[in-house]
């Protein structure tokens, strides 16, 4: 017996200690000095790997991917089956971009900044807008609180930090991106963009109003107004003379014929869930779904009638896996599933759009995508990778930059 108590107490003294470790993903709290951010010099970089790209913008033969809180990549996209990585814009605090008559439009905290990239190979800081989205960030005592995407590894399941913002390691809550119509001096973005361009004024949006710039000299934006729009806003989208926003709560339609001063024409309600939107004519498609802070369980493709813009009404919806971003080009409409895939519908017949869905992409996780004038370039979790979309029901791929650390989206 003594034996026996003497063998076991060996053999426990041997055994490794297992600790198990719980890893989460939060926006950690960062307090600045704006004077401090503005007195730093902007200097162009050499070309950089993508890590965690955010929204795309295509503006002419380049391709801008926006490093959420980092900067602004620039690659040269004449070939789409081959593009090249120039350089790297360096803006603290950056999520969304807007490209008109070669001068960039970037937000760096609660500043706008303005580049003449013109020259891609001497791109230079031409202007700043100061403390024109104050009402993204709290300000105390002349700080500005922002937050850093950080990963945090703990040993309590429950670790607790106060003041973060958690969400999933899937990352996806990510800063994806938005689709906006196009002009000829003006860049298009995918459909989860927050700026946009139309009739010389630069349009943004964050969770609770619209900001209005002139801009009809590039190099010279005017801050010209906030409009309050309520709580949850989310994307914009120009057309033709209107401003469709998607909020969490449904989407706001707004007269531009007056750039300086639009109005509102209507508001379409629907359940509290995530939603970009495009639009044609006739129809807005919005994509609703579920996961991260989009509450409820709500995955589909509702098809809003705008004839009268005044009175938007829902024509039909389709059940989706969890949709994303979406692009339209003529009458096909690309939808990013997410984890799931990458969806295509022919929608001539928006009664029937479950009944002709072109293709499923399995294989291409997405999260936003652009239909531009030589590919589609869809935007996921591994990266950036372009179509050939000149036969809409079968997409070629042309080429994928890969991104250094991918993250698994919902």
């Amino acid at each position: 017996m003594i034996t026996l108590i003497l063998v076991s107490l060996a053999i426990s003294s041997c055994q490794d200690e297992i600790t198990t470790t719980h890893t989460f993903r939060a926006m950690v709290p960062i307090y600045l000095e704006m004077s401090d951010v503005r007195a730093r010099t902007i200097t162009i970089a050499p070309p950089q790997e993508l890590e965690n790209p955010g929204k795309i913008y295509l503006y002419g033969d380049y391709l801008l991917i926006n490093e959420p809180t980092k900067g602004i990549h620039i690659l040269d996209n004449t070939n789409p089956a081959n593009p090249i990585n120039k350089n790297f814009i360096p803006i603290e605090g950056n999520v969304d971009l807007a490209v008109n008559s070669n001068i960039l439009y970037a937000d760096n905290y609660v500043d706008l900044l303005a580049f003449d990239i013109s020259n891609i190979n001497n791109i230079s800081l031409v202007n700043r807008v100061e403390d024109v989205f104050t009402q993204m960030y709290q300000h105390d005592t002349g700080q500005i609180i922002t937050f850093r995407d950080s990963v945090i590894t703990s040993e309590n399941p429950y670790w607790g930090c106060v003041n973060c913002a958690f969400f999933a390691m899937d990352g996806s809550m990510s800063f994806a991106a938005n689709f906006s119509a196009a002009a000829q001096s003006y860049g298009t973005g995918g459909s989860m963009a927050r700026f946009t361009l139309s009739s010389g004024h630069l349009y943004a949006v964050d969770e609770t109003s619209l900001r209005v710039f002139d801009v009809k000299d590039p190099k010279a934006p005017k801050f010209i107004k906030p409009i309050d729009l309520g709580w949850g806003i989310e994307t914009i989208f120009p057309f033709q003379d209107k401003l469709f926003i998607g909020s969490n709560r449904g989407m706001h339609i707004y007269d531009a014929s007056t750039p300086s001063s639009p109005t509102r024409m209507a508001v379409y309600e629907h359940m509290v869930a995530c939603d970009p939107v495009v639009v044609n004519e006739e129809f807005a498609f919005v994509t609703l779904r579920s996961g991260n802070f989009c509450v409820n369980n709500i995955n589909e493709l509702q098809v809003i009638n705008i004839e009268d813009p005044y009175k938007p009404y829902m024509m039909k919806s389709y059940p989706m896996l969890n949709p994303h971003g979406l692009g339209l080009a003529d009458d096909n409409l690309y939808i990013a599933e997410g984890r799931h895939g990458l969806k295509s519908f022919n929608v001539a017949d928006v009664m029937k759009i479950d009944q002709n869905q072109m293709e499923f992409l399995e294989s291409m996780k997405s999260v936003d995508l652009i239909p531009g004038p030589k590919s589609l370039i869809v935007i996921g979790p591994d990266g950036v990778c372009q179509f050939d979309y000149s036969t809409p029901s079968k997409l070629v791929k042309l080429s994928c930059i890969d991104v250094k650390n991918p993250v698994t989206v919902q």
